[in-house]
This record gives structure tokens, C-alpha cells and sequence, in this order.
């Protein structure tokens, strides 16, 4: 499933939102609609988020009625800040952002010439994530035996990327091999990823998998039924710490008192390289996504409560990053080299 694609200046992409009853298309013709589908969840997943920003820029480009290159560049800038008042904490997002900005900036060319090299580096961009994915999921699967039972949270997959997936990328290419492996998905509390959409490629895939609850986990563990702990990022630090859905952190604990491997699998587009621990804003979304399910609710009214979209787990914990240049310890000396050698490719 590509899922994501650019045609004429239109952005087609699935509506996560229906899944996993409808397979429904949205057509997005202007920047404003691509932040409103980003900001519903109709559009979500890290890597999907910096393809959907570049694809934003793009649109802006592909419609401006810019004079100079002044104007198109400050019609870019208004684009960029849109885009990124979306959701504040999947680096991606920002990273695709401010590359495209950067190239605008520093391509010395005439008006003309600029609208075509920006349109055609942000399609590049989209095509670079399918290529790196694929990279990525081949270096997984080696880490990936025979047999395995793996578990997975959230959904990382084709859906949350413009194809392939990073960690379920990782499955489905162990899949593919003929390891004869399981998986277990986490159904991932409050909005369902798990038992929404990772059910939903598993199934079209036809890997065999079972659907839990989030607070399963530890009795599953326990019993020795899973060997092997699986997830994608919406960051990582220069520091080692892991950005992902809400209930990372508590899986990756319990990996670590059972002693299962805890890996990681992103591009190197989610590798953040400015900002600490404390600098990470943690994206706080609509109580309502706790206090209802399916549009009922199922609290009684006037109780507060959390709505952290993200956790953050520490290095110690992650047994190794997987990336489309290989298999990294998640060490700051090991993040730096990998993402010099990035620059670089």
C-alpha cells in the first residue's frame, strides 16, 4: 500500500480515521487541508507526517501566484508555520519542514526554475522515505529468528509511512522469509491504533497475530510467550532517549525485567538533533479521546484526566535502533556517526 501520493498538485491519502471499516482516499487540494487532516489524526504515523509536510510545501509552490522569489518564499515560510502548529512532538514533521525551507532558500535560480526544482526535490523526499524503509526493514528483519513471537504497539506500518512501514516493515519482511513468526499487537489506548489499523495491515498481510489490551503486556511477558518487543519512534534523541506512543516506556520496562530485546526501528529522518529531554514538547491532545470510546462515553462527566499522546524511554532500555544504514547500539558517539554518515549519502 503506497499511502500517500501527489497527482497534479492534489495530495491523495488514506483516512485513517475509518479504518478499519471503510479504505477511504481523501483528496487534498490546499495546505489548510492537509493541516486539518494532520491535526483529526486523518493523517498520522512520523514518517507519514514529514511526507505529508513536504507534500504541503509543494502544493504551496505548485498554486502560488508568486511574482518573486521574495513572495514565494514568504508564502513557504506561512506554509511552514502552519504545518508545524499541527502536532508538536514528531520530529519528522519539523525535519521535512526545514529542509525544504533550507533548499528554497539556497537554490540560486530564477522564479521559474525554482517552482519546478522545489516541486520536484519534495517528491523526492516521499520517494526517499519508501526507499529508506525498505532498507530499514531488511536490516530488521535479521534481528528477527525463526519462530518468534513478537510484540508491537501502536502502528507502524505501511499507514504511518508512505510505504513500506518501519516496524511492522521489520515483520513483514521476516514474514516474507518464511520465519514462521507471530505477532502480538497492542490494541494502544486511547484512539486504537493498534487494534484499528496494525490489525487491519497484519490481516491484509496475512501474518498470523493476535490482538490484546495495553495492560496484558506484563502477564504475557511473564508466561514467556513473547520473545521479542518491536516499535517505531516519532523521535529520537542525539541522547538515546525514544519518543513513541503513550505505553512505550511501560512495555519497555517490562521487556527489560523479563529480559526480551527491546528494539527500535526508524529512519533516520526521526533523529533529532537539537533538542534535550526537557525540550521535547509532549503533544497533550482532547480529554475526550480518554472519557469516550466510539463517541460513548464511558466516564461520568465532570472528572479530569491525562492525555499524554507520547511517553519518553530511556537508552537503557532500548537494546538497539533500526535504521535504513543498519543496527545501531543507542549510544550518542553511535547516533552522531549515523546521522553524519545520513548527511551524507
Amino acid at each position: 500500500m503506497k499511502t500517500i501520493r501527489w497527482k497534479d498538485g492534489v495530495v491523495i491519502t488514506v483516512d485513517q480515521t475509518l479504518l478499519p471499516h471503510r479504505l477511504v482516499h481523501l483528496k487534498l487540494r490546499t495546505p489548510n487541508q492537509i493541516a486539518k487532516a494532520i491535526k483529526n489524526m486523518k493523517i498520522r504515523g512520523a514518517p507519514l507526517l514529514g511526507a505529508a509536510a513536504a507534500l504541503a510545501l509543494a502544493q504551496t509552490v505548485y498554486k502560488s501566484k508568486a511574482k518573486s522569489r521574495a513572495s514565494l518564499l514568504k508564502e513557504l515560510q506561512k506554509t511552514a508555520v502552519l504545518i508545524k502548529t499541527t502536532r508538536p512532538t514528531a520530529v519528522n514533521l519539523f525535519n521535512s519542514v526545514d529542509a525544504v525551507l533550507k533548499m528554497a532558500e539556497e537554490h540560486p535560480c530564477s522564479l521559474k526554475e525554482l517552482r519546478r526544482y522545489l516541486i520536484k526535490k519534495c517528491l523526492e523526499l516521499i520517494a526517499e522515505d519508501a526507499k529508506v524503509n525498505r532498507a530499514l526493514s531488511l536490516h530488521g528483519a535479521e534481528l528477527i529468528d525463526t519462530g518468534d513471537t513478537v510484540l508491537t504497539h501502536c502502528n507502524a506500518g505501511e499507514l504511518a509511512t508512505v510505504e513500506y512501514g518501519t516496524a511492522l516493515g521489520v515483520i513483514a519482511a521476516a514474514h516474507r522469509r518464511g520465519k514462521n513468526i507471530r505477532v502480538i499487537a497492542t490494541e494502544t489506548r486511547p484512539l486504537l491504533q493498534g487494534a484499528r489499523l496494525t490489525a487491519y495491515e497484519l490481516k491484509r498481510k496475512r501474518i498470523p497475530f493476535a490482538l490484546i489490551t495495553d495492560n496484558m503486556v506484563g502477564y504475557l511477558m511473564a508466561q514467556g510467550i513473547i520473545d521479542k518487543v518491536l516499535v517505531g519512534a516519532d523521535r529520537i534523541l542525539m541522547s538515546g532517549h525514544v519518543i513513541n506512543k503513550i505505553g512505550t516506556y511501560t512495555i519497555a520496562v517490562l521487556a527489560k525485567e523479563h529480559g526480551i530485546p527491546f528494539y527500535v526501528a526508524a529512519p533516520t529522518t526521526t533523529i533529532d538533533s537539537e533538542n534535550s529531554v526537557e525540550e521535547v514538547v509532549i503533544e497533550e491532545r482532547n480529554p475526550k479521546e480518554v472519557l469516550e470510546l466510539g463517541g460513548l462515553r464511558i466516564a461520568p462527566k465532570g472528572i479530569k484526566t491525562f492525555n499524554p499522546a507520547f511517553d519518553i524511554t530511556p537508552p537503557h532500555l532500548v537494546s538497539a535502533l533500526i535504521t535504513e544504514k543498519g543496527v545501531i547500539e543507542v549510544k550518542p558517539p553511535k547516533i552522531r556517526a549515523l546521522l553524519d554518515a545520513s548527511d551524507g549519502r
